[in-house]
């Protein structure tokens, strides 16, 4: 069966199923990479993301809230997805300004 490395970065809130989760990581004896991810080798029969999504079910509440984004290795190149959740508003929006086109 092939094998990969992936990234995973989740966001549970506060009320998420973190023993079930951290249970999930430690059975891959994932290691830590700074606050909410981490990283493993995930074996697979087929499809990578969806045996990875059925084997968190197994495991983890997944909650409406949840956010899991994966990053995997697909034909050589870096890929990244969400499988539960969805892109949020980013917290830095608009720290960098917006540029004013000025009248000359």
């Amino acid at each position: 069966m092939p094998k990969q490395r992936i990234w995973l970065s989740y966001d549970l809130g506060i009320d998420g199923d973190y023993e079930g989760l951290y249970y999930w990581l430690d059975s891959y004896d994932a290691k830590e990479c700074g606050d909410s991810i981490a990283t493993f080798i995930f074996e697979y029969k087929n499809d990578l993301i969806k045996e990875l999504k059925q084997d968190l079910l197994n495991s983890v509440q997944i909650k409406n809230k949840d956010r899991f984004y994966v990053i995997y290795q697909e034909n050589g190149s870096l890929k990244g997805k969400f499988i539960f959740g969805k892109r949020k508003v980013a917290p830095w929006k608009g720290y960098a300004g917006e540029l004013e086109e000025e009248d000359i």
